[in-house]
């Protein structure tokens, strides 16, 4: 391509239309236009088709549950969704399908951030008022046996490395952690962004790191009142 034609192509590509003191107050009507269109759309999507989806999938859903867009799903277990559950976003949840009778259970007034991923074999099992963020992998199996005769031969995780993940009450989980399988993570602790929590959490604690550590011991007036 000759460098005039280059050149051509180059102004072609920033030509846009003019905002300015006449077109602003036009655009910003149209902008709110579209925010509110793109809002009652998502809306009537959510409301009659990806809730109702989701809930035909649920064992048990409590009330003033809220929902954005229909998780990914894979496998079949059984879900029990508390009351006020908020899932934010698309999250996925898949259940091993090689040796049955997975349980998810998510406590009243949780809520689950956008993109996280819940993997469970036995149980995963998440409690009250937790705070879930963006990103957070939880985990009750590998995913694969260590052996790699068995991994050659497609052969899923052996029952005897399955152990289920329990999550207490008041729990806060940052960004992007990884909470693996057999790890129990003590009421109203925290867990920091990016942290990989191998063992036992705690209660009233805050780990970070890989593995995760305890850094800080928390003064909670729900520990006290307790």
């Amino acid at each position: 391509m000759s460098p005039v034609l280059k050149a051509i192509v180059r102004r072609g590509l920033q030509l846009h239309l003019p905002v300015n003191r006449l077109t602003k107050p036009v655009f910003a009507v149209l902008y709110r236009l579209h925010v509110l269109v793109r809002e009652m759309w998502l809306w009537t999507l959510r409301v009659m088709w990806a809730e109702p989806l989701f809930r035909s999938q649920c064992e048990r859903v409590g009330t003033r549950f809220e929902m954005e867009q229909l998780p990914y799903m894979v496998g079949r277990g059984c879900i029990r969704i508390g009351s006020g559950v908020r899932l934010s976003g698309k999250s996925s949840i898949a259940f091993s399908s090689k040796h049955g009778g997975a349980v998810l259970e998510i406590g009243d007034q949780t809520f689950i951030g956008h993109n996280c991923s819940i993997a469970v074999a036995k149980a995963v099992s998440i409690g009250r008022d937790c705070l879930i963020a963006g990103g957070v992998r939880i985990a009750d199996f590998d995913g694969h046996p260590l052996d790699a005769e068995e991994r050659r031969k497609g052969l899923p995780t052996p029952i005897e490395a399955v152990h289920p993940v329990c999550i207490g009450d008041d729990v806060w989980i940052g960004q992007g952690a990884l909470v693996l399988k057999g790890v129990r993570i003590g009421n109203r602790s925290v867990i920091g962004a990016r942290a990989v929590v191998t063992r036992d959490v705690p209660d009233d604690c805050v780990v970070v790191g890989n593995p995760a550590r305890v850094v800080k011991s928390i003064s909670s007036p729900l520990r006290n009142a307790s």
